[in-house]
């Protein structure tokens, strides 16, 4: 029994040496990809493009009504 205690016991030491190093951190936070980063950038030009043509389609949605009469009912609906 005391010698299984003594291996956790140092177990226990190594695993605390290993968190000062900063081992632990390393081991477990891995690094951003590139490539995601690229994507968030993408996402966020399509966005501001979506944005801009819902915009645009309002303008011209409203300029269209200027021209057009608007659309009554047909006789028998």
């Amino acid at each position: 029994m005391a010698h299984y205690k003594a291996e956790d016991s140092k177990r226990e030491q190594f695993r605390r040496y290993l968190e000062k190093a900063g081992v632990l951190d390393a081991l477990t936070k891995a690094p951003e990809n590139p490539e995601i980063e690229a994507l968030r950038l993408e996402v966020a030009e399509m966005k501001e493009k979506y944005e801009a043509v819902l915009e645009e389609n309002k303008t011209l949605k409203a300029k269209l009504a200027q021209y057009e009469p608007p659309e009554e009912e047909m006789p028998g609906e």
